[in-house]
């Protein structure tokens, strides 16, 4: 399965137990010098949970890894009393 059906997945249960997750695409044009996306490193979907609580999914394929970007970003989530979690199917979203 692709990161794409994943993440599909994810927002679909995320969205039938109360929370909201929003697809967070990253990345730069070179011309015109054109950023976008929340940050270097942040996750794929993020939203609240259905308490207000910040929620950040990394979702990766079964042989996925994380750049050390994504990693700091989760840790940070974390650090801060969010939800930062990486995410290889569906059944790994257990908010």
């Amino acid at each position: 399965m692709s990161e794409t059906e994943i993440m599909r997945q994810i927002q679909i249960r995320a969205s039938e137990q109360g929370h909201r997750l929003w697809r967070n695409n990253i990345g730069f044009c070179k011309d015109p010098i054109l950023r976008y996306g929340l940050c270097p490193g942040s996750s794929d979907l993020i939203g609240l949970t259905k308490h207000g609580q910040f929620l950040a999914v990394e979702v990766k394929t079964p042989k996925g890894r994380l750049s050390e970007s994504q990693d700091l970003f989760l840790r940070m989530i974390q650090q801060l009393n969010g939800i930062g979690l990486v995410a290889r199917k569906v059944e790994d979203f257990n908010v």
